[in-house]
């Protein structure tokens, strides 16, 4: 039977515990990389508990190159001196199936020893698991206490984790992060007589469940729930959108194989080695990854190859300037990892927080531009502004290699300054006429759980709707 992981892990004595076994097993070249969490959560259902929960998880990955050069690799969750060493036998034994092919075999990282960024992450303390239910009792009744409309909130949670995360490999890097963290959910449902029933929803997150912004997020719940009630169709047509920052972001994070060099070489993106300085977009749309962000709780200061994290331009002026790599993808396209790996045979890569505004000096678009004020565009036709509060179905309605998109939506219709939720409507088009049409910002950029972004106006959207 496995042994718990302990409540902090000593990077060094398991760098040390590995370094004696490999040793003893002729193992020359290995790395490994786990994940350890002790997390609490409680839902609730109409005052009374729905679920209350706590686990502990772990996730522990070991690799071995063998003479030959060939990886493999075991997954387990045994931190115990019998476990780490039947990992390594068992990666051992992997490795002579590993792939042959150099340019899908991972190596060490150049920057797993580097320096890591400086990044403040202030821990938080761990709550009872009734003083969770507690909170969440009075968050979900001051919720259905905001309109008489509002009868349940059918999804919801509060939850606490404190992880860590390690490292290490046999050339000496040596990587720790803990971290703590908590997340609150609000999504209600509201009904009237005769009319069908209307969803919408919150989220926080902070570095523990006492720094929430509760009353913050039973407000905005209620704001967006109570905006969809007055409900009617919209004519199908095209129509300037103005997205939501958490709609944007949901759009580019669909779209992020147009930035990942893995999909890049694999032929799954709309990007191709030679695409890197070709404008893509609109001359002011700035599109950066940083993961260091302040506003990112959840941040990592290395990825799952040791690599540090650090700021990437992917878009500056319109232009597309940088991929995100893992250290196989890097030495493919004559590059320096960027932070952006995971771990495993294959290596795969991704995006950890968007920043995405106007590029700086450029103007930013259109100057002034308000939701309720609006004149030109197809205001001006009649038609109104479609505002695009959060897209729904992005698993199914993506054809990221394509480009194109077909996705239900929540939002309103603004016309002559009076705005009026949407009853039902899909919005359509290709993510680089999004690119193009941008018009310019509006506000200033929010920092939300996935990204920050200001409210994103878009020219010429295909709208579907009832009538």
């Amino acid at each position: 039977m496995a042994e718990p992981i302990p409540a902090s892990l000593d990077a060094e004595a398991l760098r040390q515990q590995l370094e004696q076994f490999a040793r003893s097993e002729g193992i020359r070249q290995w790395d490994l990389g786990a994940s350890c969490s002790t997390n609490t959560s409680v839902q609730v259902d109409r005052g009374e508990p729905k679920q209350m929960k706590g686990s502990q998880r772990s996730a522990i990955t070991v690799r071995v190159w063998n003479d030959d050069g060939l990886v493999g690799i075991t997954s387990t969750s045994d931190l115990s001196e019998a476990g780490l060493a039947r990992a390594l036998e068992g990666a051992r034994e992997a490795s002579a199936f590993g792939n042959p092919d150099p340019a899908e075999t991972p190596a060490f990282s150049p920057l797993a020893t580097a320096p890591l960024p400086p990044l403040e992450q202030p821990r938080g303390e761990t709550l009872s698991i009734l003083t969770l239910l507690d909170t969440l009792k009075q968050a979900e009744r001051e919720l259905l206490e905001r309109h008489q409309a509002i009868g349940t909130v059918p999804y919801n949670g509060l939850s606490q984790s404190s992880s860590e995360r390690i490292y290490l490999n046999s050339a000496g890097a040596c990587r720790h992060q803990p971290l703590t963290s908590a997340s609150l959910y609000l999504y209600a449902r509201a009904e009237e007589a005769g009319r069908k029933p209307r969803s919408s929803g919150a989220v926080r997150l902070a570095y523990s469940a006492d720094q929430l912004d509760v009353a913050g997020c039973i407000s905005e719940a209620a704001e967006r729930t109570i905006a969809h009630l007055d409900y009617a169709p919209i004519t199908t047509g095209h129509y300037t959108c103005v997205f939501s920052p958490e709609a944007f972001l949901d759009l580019i994070g669909a779209f992020s194989s147009m930035f990942n060099a893995r999909s890049v070489l694999d032929g799954l993106s709309l990007s191709r080695r030679e695409s890197l300085g070709e404008t893509i977009a609109v001359p002011f749309l700035s599109i950066h990854d940083n993961g260091l962000h302040p506003g990112n709780i959840g941040a990592g200061t290395f990825d799952g190859e040791g690599t540090p994290t650090a700021r990437l331009a992917l878009v500056d002026g319109g232009v597309l300037q940088h991929f995100l790599h893992s250290e196989a993808t890097a030495r493919a396209l004559g590059v320096a990892p960027t932070g952006h790996a995971g771990m495993g045979s294959k290596v795969s890569v991704g995006p950890d927080w968007f920043e995405i505004g106007a590029t700086p000096g450029s103007g930013g678009g259109e100057a002034g531009l308000d939701r309720f004020t609006a004149s030109g565009h197809s205001a001006a036709e009649g038609r109104g502004l479609v505002v695009i509060d959060s897209l729904s179905a992005l698993h199914a309605g993506v054809k990221s290699s394509q480009g194109s998109f077909s996705l239900p939506f929540d939002g309103w219709l603004i016309q002559d300054g009076q705005q009026r939720s949407i009853e039902a409507a899909t919005v359509a088009g290709d993510i680089r006429h999004v690119l193009r049409g941008i018009v310019g910002f509006e506000g200033t950029p929010k920092v939300t759980h996935e990204g920050l972004c200001p409210w994103v106006w878009v020219e010429g959207l295909s709208i579907t709707g009832d009538s």
